[in-house]
């Protein structure tokens, strides 16, 4: 299993609507999220800054990454929510959630 952790800005005047839209993700995103070995996956807010959290439990993270953004009903959801964000300042040109570096972790 591999922890992983992103990091992106929600627009202020975007929040209450990406709150309504993960108070019911859908059920077809959900089940793809699952399908590509993704579990314990989090999203939080402070401010304006969104953090995900989430375990990687298969064996080839690109591939399954590259099913996740594949997949019809996903790119349907990511419509409505990419209008939602926007990448932090140290996001290289073309990317969306910046991957943290984990520098600490106890079980």
């Amino acid at each position: 299993m591999i922890r992983y952790a992103n990091v992106i800005a929600l627009k202020p005047e975007k929040e209450a609507e990406y709150r309504e839209l993960h108070r019911a993700v859908w059920p077809t995103v959900l089940a793809k999220i699952a399908e590509c070995n993704i579990r314990n996956y989090s999203i939080f807010l402070n401010d304006s800054l969104l953090f995900a959290y989430f375990e990687y439990h298969g064996e080839d993270f690109e591939a399954d990454s590259a099913k996740v953004a594949a997949d019809p009903e996903t790119q349907s959801w990511w419509k409505l929510t990419d209008p939602c964000q926007e990448p932090v300042g140290n996001a290289t040109p073309g990317q969306w959630w910046v991957t943290m570096e984990e520098v600490f972790h106890v079980d």
